[in-house]
């Protein structure tokens, strides 16, 4: 058995700024950048040590298509029982 655990990815160049994943975001895994990037633009980005679930609500309400989701398995060793 394996527990499902995803990725997301902020394709800067497409991100406008415009926070609308940062608001949707239920685990608070997304802000945006606090210094602005060389086009001026403040661009989403991933805070790490905050797992994702996948809900794709990020990606949903990105109107650039700047929001990627990748699921990644990993395996659990589950106990024998012996």
């Amino acid at each position: 058995m394996s527990n499902k655990v995803f990725q997301i990815k902020i394709l800067t160049r497409y991100c406008k700024g415009c926070g609308l994943c940062v608001e949707v975001c239920e685990q608070g895994k997304i802000h945006l950048e606090e210094t602005p990037n060389e086009r001026g633009i403040q661009p989403a980005a991933v805070k790490p040590g905050i797992d994702c679930t996948g809900c794709l609500k990020c990606a949903t309400i990105c109107p650039d298509a700047a929001v990627e989701i990748y699921e990644i398995k990993e395996d659990v060793p589950q106990p024998t029982g012996k």
